[in-house]
């Protein structure tokens, strides 16, 4: 009921009765698509020494809904050995997140890097049974700084930009 009165539950005073406090929620976490191969069974299980394992990911995101957005954080696997391939997997991992006043030059860099640091732990956990039920050792992935990889990709992109600038 203070709430509808313009406080808030710590009974600060709200301007105008406005909520401008931004707010982040996880709403929901699920696989999207989720794909194991192991195209040389059972010969594979016969090889010996260690696999050479390539791991790629993508990060994207969209507006589904008002002050909601879906990110997905996609991770593919490939586990090559000189006999031939081991393994792949292929993991599409989502999560969506309601976004209350987040300023707008804050947006991006929430979901394209923060987002995907919550649901990273849990798309791990994932690829990891899903290789240890193939057959395989469990594949535990080291921690990602998703932060310091979008920073990275800000800063090749504006220096793209200048580039582009500097051509005109």
């Amino acid at each position: 009921m203070a709430e509808e009165e313009g406080f808030t539950a710590g009974n600060e005073p709200q301007s105008n009765g406005a909520d401008t406090t931004p707010q982040v929620g996880v709403i929901s976490q699920y696989v999207k698509d989720l794909s194991f191969e192991n195209p040389n069974s059972p010969a594979v299980y016969q090889w010996q020494g260690q696999p050479r394992i390539d791991v790629q990911f993508n990060i994207g995101s969209q507006a589904v809904a008002d002050d909601v957005f879906e990110v997905v954080l996609k991770i593919e696997v490939r586990a090559d050995t000189d006999n031939g391939v081991a393994f792949l997997v292929d993991l599409s991992y989502a999560g969506l997140f309601g976004l209350r006043n987040i300023p707008a030059d804050q947006l991006q860099p929430f979901l394209l890097a923060e987002a995907p640091r919550i649901i990273f732990p849990f798309a791990r956990r994932i690829l990891a049974d899903t290789v240890r039920d193939g057959g395989f050792p469990p594949l535990m992935l080291e921690p990602i700084d998703f932060t310091g990889l979008y920073l990275q990709q800000a800063q090749a992109n504006q220096m793209e930009d200048l580039e582009v600038v500097g051509r005109a």
